[in-house]
């Protein structure tokens, strides 16, 4: 009996300072989410999709190709037309990378904002829609907390086996199930007091 074929391991990129710099853009975070999650495209389609002019998505995706977050697809472009894809399916950081360089930090903070204001508003386009949806999937989506005391060690951990699970369910999964949708999950751990300083550093 044959081994059903295995997809490979997501393509992972570390951000280098350079290149927190570069993404640190709404529209080239924009770009490379639209690249990921729709594949290749034109800079026409992209700005088509993402409501601005081809000009623009032209110049940041030029932006993104320098350091390496976007790349030509030769096999799709024909003459003139240029197709773009993302280089990486996942991009990683820890916010420590970016300590010695004041002005990657400030990127990295505010990347890390972006993500805020988009699951803010990504969360809020889906209550005021939910009525859509059938009774099963209202009932899959949503969101719970958890609370625990922990060191951060253990944080870490928790962190990548979840990650892992994540993984694991999309590769065991059909990509075309007919009853699949395009789903995204968040992971977020926050402190549960954010005013005070960790223990150590209290007076």
């Amino acid at each position: 009996m044959e081994s059903e074929p295995t997809r490979p391991e997501p393509r992972r990129v570390r951000l280098d300072h350079q290149q927190v710099r570069v993404l640190a853009h709404p529209l080239r975070m924009r770009l490379v989410g639209a690249l990921r999650v729709n594949g290749p495209s034109t800079a026409t389609r992209l700005a088509e999709l993402l409501d601005t002019n081809t000009g623009a998505t032209s110049y940041h995706l030029r932006q993104l190709a320098e350091v390496g977050m976007v790349v030509e697809d030769p096999d799709l472009g024909t003459g003139r037309q240029r197709y773009w894809r993302a280089a990486h399916e996942v991009t990683q950081w820890e916010a420590s990378d970016y300590d010695d360089d004041p002005d990657a930090r400030a990127a990295i903070e505010w990347i890390e904002a972006d993500y805020i204001r988009f699951f803010s508003h990504h969360a809020e386009r889906w209550a005021a829609r939910r009525h859509e949806w059938s009774p099963a999937w209202r009932d899959a989506f949503g969101m719970g907390d958890f609370f625990m005391r922990i060191p951060a060690t253990r944080l870490e951990a928790i962190k990548a086996e979840v990650f892992a699970l994540f993984e694991r369910h999309r590769d065991e999964t059909d990509p075309d199930d007919p009853d699949g949708e395009l789903v995204q999950l968040y992971l977020a751990a926050f402190p549960l007091s954010p005013v005070l300083p960790p223990a150590e550093e209290k007076p």
